[in-house]
């Protein structure tokens, strides 16, 4: 469920002018802004660039960029992005800046195959180029594989459940874990090609033949990228909510914020399952989401936050 609160009527009109207004004189109004744009789904936000188009013949993106500054204008610019476009920017930066796979692993595991689908048809429009080219020219070895496997997959989404299959499966990856320089290519096929419910219950089929988790498994030295993407996969495949939750505590609790991570994972997940992420991070932490962001971050950035935890004070 949603955390976003906006009304169910808007004057896209009346937004566009007191955006106008905010970014227009020799100050910017950065609470008129959150006032605003905290508050509107993406079908508004959509609107309201329009209307501001049309009015002033100006890209509210591009101004808004202009306008203001740090994690703000960062969480900003991206929650302005369609989501299809935003995910491809992030898949983007995330390979240029830092050659850091993680973000691209999180979204084509979590995602349907119709929401992945849709990212890499955006990140052809925006790059002139697959997202899988990208992958296979910068990654290598087995992650390449593994990483161009998940971008690329359009995984069957019935609830359907093959327990030969799983127990099967389980007995292969069990050997892959032993070995998964020799092995690595089961695991990928493994991961990339079967539903969500189908690898669930290998899983599970794993836990009790062999007596601990898939992922416990895997842990193995942080150098390892292989085996690093495996774990990150499993989790986002299996359980999205966990999976999101540990990102934020990371990045809560981490020395120095990570800004990057705690926007991402609020800005894309707003409009879509953030209530249960924030349900899990309380279980977890005995303290709640929008607490630890409050005491964690600050100023307009915190605001803007807190507006899309559906918390603002």
């Amino acid at each position: 469920m949603a955390t976003l609160v906006s009304p169910d009527h808007v004057s896209y009109d009346d937004d566009a002018q007191a955006l106008k207004k905010a970014i227009g004189g020799w100050g910017t109004d950065e609470k008129a802004i959150v006032s605003v744009l905290g508050h509107r789904t993406a079908a508004q936000r959509k609107q309201i660039k329009q209307a501001f188009w049309d009015r002033y013949q100006e890209d509210l993106i591009k101004r808004l960029e202009s306008e203001l500054t740090g994690d703000f204008e960062k969480a900003v610019y991206r929650w302005m992005l369609d989501a299809d476009d935003r995910d491809a920017v992030l898949a983007n930066v995330a390979m240029r800046k830092s050659l850091d796979y993680h973000v691209i692993v999180e979204f084509s595991s979590v995602y349907s195959a119709d929401e992945l689908l849709n990212v890499r048809k955006a990140y052809h429009a925006r790059y002139k180029k697959s997202l899988e080219e990208d992958l296979a020219t910068n990654a290598s070895g087995n992650a390449r594989k593994l990483l161009v496997g998940l971008a690329t997959a359009y995984r069957y989404e019935g609830t359907e459940i093959n327990a030969a299959l799983a127990k099967k499966e389980a007995d292969i990856l069990h050997d892959a874990v032993k070995d998964s320089e020799s092995h690595g290519e089961e695991f990928i096929r493994i991961v990339t090609t079967r539903s969500k419910t189908q690898l669930l219950a290998t899983f599970n089929a794993y836990r009790q033949l062999y007596g601990n988790s898939i992922t416990k498994a895997l842990q193995t030295d942080p150098a390892d990228e292989f085996k690093t993407l495996l774990r990150t996969a499993i989790r986002g495949l299996t359980e999205p909510y966990k999976y999101y939750e540990k990102i934020l505590r990371n990045a809560i609790q981490k020395r120095g914020t990570d800004e990057d991570a705690l926007t991402r994972v609020i800005v894309t997940r707003a409009e879509k399952d953030l209530k249960h992420i924030k349900e899990e991070y309380y279980k977890r932490n005995s303290v709640s989401l929008s607490q630890a962001v409050a005491k964690e971050t600050s100023g307009d950035y915190k605001s803007f936050l807190l507006a899309l935890l559906g918390d603002e004070k």
